[in-house]
């Protein structure tokens, strides 16, 4: 969702410490994001983005963008409304802590920088984009320190969250371990 108001403040370009005109942006701005058999698809007011919200100039700006506390209002207004709905997963740096302080299971999933490089260079790479591996590991370090250090929802762990290192598991065994969790809390809850 962050990705999405980010995608539209630069095709709008806006500059990005014009928080006013973002955050009048944000507000104004409807994201629907919609399952699908080839996985989730992210929708800008009515046009789908999904591809487009992974690029490099997307990714280099979110960070800032999402350290605004008015785009945070929004969209954790938006991620609520959808809880509401029960039986979601919400995946974020600050759904633990400050959308849902009360959800039933939160994972804090965590991988060496190096495995995230080679995640998302392989991403890029995909969608067409080569980076080098030093300027990978820059930019996702200084992302981490960025959004752990922000005013507005800090990047951390819950205390009632459980760690998930997912460096050396696949995505089969990551999804393994998080439906195993809720299976046990659902048999908890009916038992």
């Amino acid at each position: 969702m962050y990705r999405a108001v980010t995608l539209r403040v630069l095709e709008e370009k806006i500059p990005l410490d014009d928080v006013q005109k973002i955050e009048a942006l944000a507000e104004g701005t409807q994201i629907r994001l919609e399952r699908s058999g080839s996985g989730n698809r992210v929708y800008v007011d009515g046009r789908e983005v999904t591809a487009e919200i992974r690029t490099p100039h997307v990714t280099n700006s979110v960070s800032l963008v999402s350290s605004y506390r008015g785009v945070r209002d929004v969209l954790v207004r938006e991620q609520r409304k959808m809880a509401e709905r029960k039986g979601v997963v919400l995946e974020g740096r600050d759904i633990g802590t400050v959308v849902l302080p009360n959800a039933d299971l939160k994972i804090y999933m965590v991988a060496h920088v190096t495995e995230r490089v080679r995640r998302r260079r392989r991403d890029l790479e995909l969608a067409g984009s080569v980076v080098d591996s030093e300027t990978l590991e820059q930019q996702i370090l200084e992302r981490d320190r960025f959004d752990s250090t922000r005013d507005a929802s800090p990047l951390r762990k819950a205390a009632d969250a459980v760690e998930l290192d997912t460096t050396d598991l696949t995505i089969e065994q990551q999804v393994q371990f998080v439906v195993s969790r809720a299976q046990q809390i659902i048999g908890q809850k009916t038992s």
